[in-house]
Protein backbone atom coordinates (compact mmCIF):
# COMPACT_ATOMS: atom_id res chain seq x y z
CA UNK A 1 0.00 0.00 0.00
CA UNK A 2 1.09 3.56 -0.92
CA UNK A 3 2.01 6.00 1.44
CA UNK A 4 -0.85 8.00 2.36
CA UNK A 5 0.04 11.14 1.23
CA UNK A 6 1.03 9.30 -2.28
CA UNK A 7 -2.67 9.59 -3.34
CA UNK A 8 -3.03 12.70 -1.98
CA UNK A 9 -0.56 14.84 -3.89
CA UNK A 10 -1.45 12.50 -6.96
CA UNK A 11 -5.07 14.01 -6.80
CA UNK A 12 -4.02 17.53 -6.05
CA UNK A 13 -2.07 17.07 -9.33
CA UNK A 14 -4.58 15.89 -11.13
CA UNK A 15 -7.10 18.35 -10.23
CA UNK A 16 -4.68 20.83 -11.47
CA UNK A 17 -4.54 19.62 -14.79
CA UNK A 18 -1.44 17.20 -14.58
CA UNK A 19 -2.15 14.30 -17.23
CA UNK A 20 0.03 11.67 -15.81
CA UNK A 21 -1.11 11.98 -12.56
CA UNK A 22 -4.40 11.82 -13.85
CA UNK A 23 -3.44 8.89 -15.87
CA UNK A 24 -1.91 6.83 -12.43
CA UNK A 25 -4.62 7.51 -10.41
CA UNK A 26 -7.14 5.90 -13.22
CA UNK A 27 -4.75 2.90 -13.52
CA UNK A 28 -4.71 2.52 -9.22
CA UNK A 29 -8.74 2.48 -9.51
CA UNK A 30 -8.81 -0.39 -12.39
CA UNK A 31 -6.15 -2.50 -11.54
CA UNK A 32 -5.98 -2.37 -7.78
CA UNK A 33 -8.62 -2.92 -5.72
CA UNK A 34 -7.09 -1.39 -1.89
CA UNK A 35 -5.82 1.30 -3.87
CA UNK A 36 -9.35 1.84 -6.06
CA UNK A 37 -10.88 2.61 -2.02
CA UNK A 38 -8.44 4.82 -1.18
CA UNK A 39 -8.35 7.01 -4.53
CA UNK A 40 -12.16 7.12 -4.12
CA UNK A 41 -12.71 7.49 -0.65
CA UNK A 42 -10.41 10.64 -0.70
CA UNK A 43 -12.48 12.04 -3.58
CA UNK A 44 -16.43 11.04 -2.71
CA UNK A 45 -17.50 14.02 -1.61
CA UNK A 46 -17.07 15.90 -4.69
CA UNK A 47 -19.21 13.53 -6.44
CA UNK A 48 -22.39 15.69 -6.26
CA UNK A 49 -20.81 17.52 -9.03
CA UNK A 50 -20.71 16.77 -12.69
CA UNK A 51 -22.58 15.07 -14.68
CA UNK A 52 -22.41 11.10 -16.18
CA UNK A 53 -24.03 10.77 -19.70
CA UNK A 54 -23.64 7.18 -21.25
CA UNK A 55 -23.89 7.05 -25.01
CA UNK A 56 -24.74 3.50 -26.37
CA UNK A 57 -26.62 1.66 -29.13
CA UNK A 58 -25.48 -1.01 -32.03
CA UNK A 59 -22.53 -0.68 -33.73
CA UNK A 60 -21.97 1.31 -36.96
CA UNK A 61 -24.64 3.99 -35.28
CA UNK A 62 -21.84 6.27 -35.10
CA UNK A 63 -21.79 6.78 -31.53
CA UNK A 64 -18.08 7.89 -31.45
CA UNK A 65 -19.02 10.97 -34.16
CA UNK A 66 -21.85 12.01 -31.93
CA UNK A 67 -19.58 12.00 -28.70
CA UNK A 68 -16.73 14.16 -30.47
CA UNK A 69 -19.56 16.62 -31.42
CA UNK A 70 -20.45 16.52 -27.88
CA UNK A 71 -16.86 17.26 -26.40
CA UNK A 72 -16.44 20.01 -28.80
CA UNK A 73 -19.63 21.47 -27.74
CA UNK A 74 -18.83 21.37 -24.22
CA UNK A 75 -15.03 22.27 -24.82
CA UNK A 76 -16.69 25.80 -26.44
CA UNK A 77 -18.48 26.53 -22.63
CA UNK A 78 -15.12 25.72 -21.56
CA UNK A 79 -16.13 22.56 -19.55
CA UNK A 80 -13.69 19.91 -18.35
CA UNK A 81 -15.07 17.00 -20.52
CA UNK A 82 -13.54 12.75 -19.29
CA UNK A 83 -14.62 10.58 -22.44
CA UNK A 84 -14.39 6.87 -21.46
CA UNK A 85 -14.98 5.38 -24.74
CA UNK A 86 -15.23 0.97 -23.99
CA UNK A 87 -13.97 -1.20 -26.59
CA UNK A 88 -13.79 -4.83 -27.64
CA UNK A 89 -10.84 -6.26 -25.51
CA UNK A 90 -7.85 -7.14 -27.85
CA UNK A 91 -7.53 -11.16 -27.92
CA UNK A 92 -3.85 -10.73 -28.62
CA UNK A 93 -2.51 -7.81 -25.30
CA UNK A 94 -5.89 -7.75 -23.45
CA UNK A 95 -6.63 -4.25 -23.93
CA UNK A 96 -8.88 -1.97 -25.64
CA UNK A 97 -8.73 -3.14 -29.02
CA UNK A 98 -9.06 1.06 -30.71
CA UNK A 99 -6.22 2.01 -28.20
CA UNK A 100 -5.39 5.46 -28.66
CA UNK A 101 -9.10 6.11 -30.03
CA UNK A 102 -8.38 7.26 -33.28
CA UNK A 103 -11.89 8.04 -33.75
CA UNK A 104 -11.87 11.07 -31.67
CA UNK A 105 -10.74 13.88 -33.14
CA UNK A 106 -10.95 17.12 -29.92
CA UNK A 107 -9.09 16.64 -26.95
CA UNK A 108 -5.51 15.19 -28.01
CA UNK A 109 -4.24 18.27 -27.46
CA UNK A 110 -6.73 19.70 -25.28
CA UNK A 111 -6.01 19.76 -21.67
CA UNK A 112 -9.29 20.41 -20.75
CA UNK A 113 -10.30 17.06 -22.37
CA UNK A 114 -9.64 13.37 -21.00
CA UNK A 115 -10.12 10.63 -23.22
CA UNK A 116 -9.95 6.74 -21.89
CA UNK A 117 -10.02 3.70 -23.56
CA UNK A 118 -11.51 0.90 -21.41
CA UNK A 119 -11.18 -2.99 -22.48
CA UNK A 120 -14.15 -5.25 -21.18
CA UNK A 121 -12.02 -7.69 -20.58
CA UNK A 122 -14.81 -10.35 -21.17
CA UNK A 123 -16.89 -7.54 -18.51
CA UNK A 124 -20.41 -7.96 -20.01
CA UNK A 125 -23.04 -5.12 -20.58
CA UNK A 126 -21.43 -2.92 -22.90
CA UNK A 127 -19.18 -1.63 -20.09
CA UNK A 128 -15.70 -2.62 -18.52
CA UNK A 129 -15.77 -3.81 -14.68
CA UNK A 130 -14.16 -0.61 -13.34
CA UNK A 131 -16.18 2.48 -15.78
CA UNK A 132 -18.19 3.20 -13.39
CA UNK A 133 -15.35 3.67 -10.48
CA UNK A 134 -13.70 5.66 -13.26
CA UNK A 135 -16.24 8.17 -13.90
CA UNK A 136 -16.68 8.47 -10.11
CA UNK A 137 -12.87 9.62 -10.38
CA UNK A 138 -13.33 11.80 -12.56
CA UNK A 139 -15.97 13.69 -11.06
CA UNK A 140 -13.99 14.23 -8.37
CA UNK A 141 -10.92 15.57 -9.92
CA UNK A 142 -12.77 18.19 -11.05
CA UNK A 143 -14.31 17.14 -14.68
CA UNK A 144 -17.71 18.99 -15.32
CA UNK A 145 -18.74 16.51 -18.08
CA UNK A 146 -18.20 12.67 -18.38
CA UNK A 147 -18.99 10.54 -21.50
CA UNK A 148 -19.27 7.15 -20.93
CA UNK A 149 -19.27 5.32 -24.51
CA UNK A 150 -19.99 1.74 -24.06
CA UNK A 151 -18.99 -0.88 -26.74
CA UNK A 152 -21.15 -1.31 -29.63
CA UNK A 153 -24.50 -3.41 -27.28
CA UNK A 154 -27.25 -5.86 -28.05
CA UNK A 155 -30.90 -5.67 -26.20
CA UNK A 156 -29.88 -6.69 -23.36
CA UNK A 157 -26.76 -4.98 -22.46
CA UNK A 158 -27.95 -1.98 -19.77
CA UNK A 159 -25.36 -1.69 -17.46
CA UNK A 160 -24.63 1.86 -18.49
CA UNK A 161 -28.23 3.50 -17.32
CA UNK A 162 -27.12 2.29 -13.75
CA UNK A 163 -24.12 4.28 -14.37
CA UNK A 164 -24.88 6.72 -16.02
CA UNK A 165 -27.41 9.98 -14.80
CA UNK A 166 -28.55 10.48 -18.06
CA UNK A 167 -28.45 7.34 -21.17
CA UNK A 168 -28.99 8.24 -24.63
CA UNK A 169 -29.47 5.36 -26.63
CA UNK A 170 -28.49 5.78 -30.50
CA UNK A 171 -30.20 3.55 -33.38
CA UNK A 172 -30.20 4.26 -37.08
CA UNK A 173 -32.78 4.14 -40.19
CA UNK A 174 -33.68 0.37 -40.42
CA UNK A 175 -32.32 -0.23 -37.12
CA UNK A 176 -35.23 -2.85 -36.56
CA UNK A 177 -38.84 -3.73 -37.03
CA UNK A 178 -41.75 -3.47 -34.32
CA UNK A 179 -41.12 -6.54 -33.17
CA UNK A 180 -37.57 -5.83 -32.33
CA UNK A 181 -38.88 -3.01 -30.89
CA UNK A 182 -40.98 -4.76 -28.56
CA UNK A 183 -38.28 -7.07 -27.36
CA UNK A 184 -35.11 -5.02 -27.53
CA UNK A 185 -34.63 -3.94 -23.71
CA UNK A 186 -31.52 -1.68 -24.41
CA UNK A 187 -34.99 0.35 -25.80
CA UNK A 188 -36.31 0.54 -22.28
CA UNK A 189 -33.20 2.68 -20.59
CA UNK A 190 -33.23 5.54 -22.68
CA UNK A 191 -33.56 8.90 -20.86
CA UNK A 192 -32.73 10.45 -24.73
CA UNK A 193 -33.40 8.61 -28.21
CA UNK A 194 -31.12 9.72 -31.30
CA UNK A 195 -31.69 8.78 -34.84
CA UNK A 196 -28.62 9.26 -36.06
CA UNK A 197 -27.45 9.27 -39.60
CA UNK A 198 -30.77 10.71 -40.20
CA UNK A 199 -30.15 12.39 -43.60
CA UNK A 200 -30.71 8.15 -45.25
CA UNK A 201 -33.67 6.81 -46.27
CA UNK A 202 -35.98 5.61 -43.33
CA UNK A 203 -34.90 8.22 -41.21
CA UNK A 204 -38.44 9.46 -40.32
CA UNK A 205 -39.70 5.14 -40.23
CA UNK A 206 -37.10 5.21 -37.39
CA UNK A 207 -39.16 8.35 -35.80
CA UNK A 208 -42.55 7.46 -36.04
CA UNK A 209 -41.38 3.31 -34.54
CA UNK A 210 -39.89 5.04 -31.66
CA UNK A 211 -42.53 7.70 -30.83
CA UNK A 212 -45.05 4.45 -31.29
CA UNK A 213 -43.02 2.92 -28.70
CA UNK A 214 -42.57 5.74 -26.48
CA UNK A 215 -46.73 6.06 -26.63
CA UNK A 216 -47.64 2.66 -25.46
CA UNK A 217 -44.90 2.71 -22.56
CA UNK A 218 -46.36 3.37 -18.98
CA UNK A 219 -46.36 7.04 -18.11
CA UNK A 220 -43.75 8.43 -16.36
CA UNK A 221 -42.78 12.02 -15.22
CA UNK A 222 -40.13 12.33 -18.21
CA UNK A 223 -40.93 10.83 -21.71
CA UNK A 224 -37.71 10.67 -23.30
CA UNK A 225 -37.30 12.76 -26.76
CA UNK A 226 -36.23 11.39 -29.78
CA UNK A 227 -33.38 13.75 -31.12
CA UNK A 228 -32.41 13.30 -35.06
CA UNK A 229 -28.65 13.59 -36.06
CA UNK A 230 -26.20 13.44 -38.86
CA UNK A 231 -22.56 12.50 -37.02
CA UNK A 232 -20.70 13.60 -40.50
CA UNK A 233 -21.79 17.05 -40.53
CA UNK A 234 -22.77 17.99 -36.95
CA UNK A 235 -26.70 18.31 -37.79
CA UNK A 236 -29.00 18.22 -34.89
CA UNK A 237 -26.52 17.93 -32.05
CA UNK A 238 -27.35 20.99 -30.50
CA UNK A 239 -30.78 19.54 -30.09
CA UNK A 240 -29.03 16.29 -28.67
CA UNK A 241 -27.13 18.56 -25.62
CA UNK A 242 -30.53 20.66 -25.65
CA UNK A 243 -32.19 17.04 -24.03
CA UNK A 244 -29.46 16.10 -22.05
CA UNK A 245 -29.17 19.26 -20.34
CA UNK A 246 -33.05 19.00 -19.59
CA UNK A 247 -32.98 15.74 -18.76
CA UNK A 248 -30.52 16.99 -16.24
CA UNK A 249 -32.79 20.45 -15.08
CA UNK A 250 -35.56 17.48 -14.22
CA UNK A 251 -33.25 15.38 -12.65
CA UNK A 252 -32.17 18.21 -10.60
CA UNK A 253 -35.28 19.57 -10.12
CA UNK A 254 -36.41 16.38 -7.80
CA UNK A 255 -33.17 16.38 -5.56
CA UNK A 256 -32.42 12.99 -5.77
CA UNK A 257 -29.10 13.04 -7.68
CA UNK A 258 -27.04 12.85 -5.12
CA UNK A 259 -28.79 10.42 -3.22
CA UNK A 260 -29.77 7.94 -6.42
CA UNK A 261 -25.79 8.14 -7.34
CA UNK A 262 -24.64 6.92 -3.55
CA UNK A 263 -27.33 4.47 -3.15
CA UNK A 264 -26.24 3.40 -6.55
CA UNK A 265 -22.40 2.92 -5.86
CA UNK A 266 -23.11 1.69 -2.35
CA UNK A 267 -25.60 -1.67 -3.81
CA UNK A 268 -22.74 -1.88 -6.86
CA UNK A 269 -19.76 -1.43 -4.56
CA UNK A 270 -21.09 -4.47 -2.16
CA UNK A 271 -22.19 -6.69 -5.01
CA UNK A 272 -18.21 -6.02 -6.59
CA UNK A 273 -16.71 -7.19 -2.73
CA UNK A 274 -18.91 -10.35 -2.52
CA UNK A 275 -18.35 -11.46 -6.18
CA UNK A 276 -14.76 -10.84 -5.13
CA UNK A 277 -14.76 -12.70 -1.66
CA UNK A 278 -17.05 -15.57 -3.10
CA UNK A 279 -14.18 -16.14 -5.78
CA UNK A 280 -11.17 -16.15 -2.99
CA UNK A 281 -13.57 -18.37 -0.84
CA UNK A 282 -13.31 -20.81 -4.09
CA UNK A 283 -9.30 -20.29 -3.95
CA UNK A 284 -8.78 -21.73 -0.54
CA UNK A 285 -8.87 -24.90 0.43
CA UNK A 286 -11.62 -25.40 1.46
CA UNK A 287 -12.97 -23.77 -1.75
CA UNK A 288 -11.47 -26.15 -3.79
CA UNK A 289 -12.56 -29.36 -2.12
CA UNK A 290 -15.93 -28.48 -2.33
CA UNK A 291 -15.05 -27.77 -5.66
CA UNK A 292 -14.19 -30.96 -6.29
CA UNK A 293 -16.68 -32.44 -4.62
CA UNK A 294 -19.31 -30.55 -6.63
CA UNK A 295 -17.48 -31.72 -10.15
CA UNK A 296 -17.64 -35.54 -8.83
CA UNK A 297 -21.58 -35.31 -8.13
CA UNK A 298 -20.89 -35.55 -4.66
CA UNK A 299 -22.68 -33.16 -3.69
CA UNK A 300 -24.98 -30.48 -5.81
CA UNK A 301 -23.73 -26.95 -6.20
CA UNK A 302 -26.25 -25.15 -4.01
CA UNK A 303 -24.99 -27.33 -1.32
CA UNK A 304 -21.60 -26.37 -2.15
CA UNK A 305 -22.12 -22.94 -2.05
CA UNK A 306 -24.08 -22.93 1.04
CA UNK A 307 -21.12 -24.28 2.90
CA UNK A 308 -18.63 -21.81 1.27
CA UNK A 309 -20.79 -18.96 2.62
CA UNK A 310 -21.49 -20.31 5.89
CA UNK A 311 -17.65 -20.65 6.68
CA UNK A 312 -16.37 -17.43 4.87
Amino acid sequence: MADPTYFEDLIAAARSGDRRATGRLISAVENDAVASAAVLSRIHESRTVGWITGITGAPGAGKSTLVDHLVAHWRETESRVAVLAVDPTSPFTGGALLGDRIRMQHGSADHGVLVRSMATRGWLGGMARTTERVAALCIGLGYHEILIETVGVGQSEVDVAAAADTTVVVVTPGWGDGVQVAKAGVMEIADVFVVNKADRDGSADAVRELTEMLALAQPTDWRAPVVTTVGTSGEGVLDLVNAIAAHREHLTARGEVAVQRREGALRRAVAERLARAAQEALDTPTGRETLAAVVAGDIDPWTGAGRLLEGH
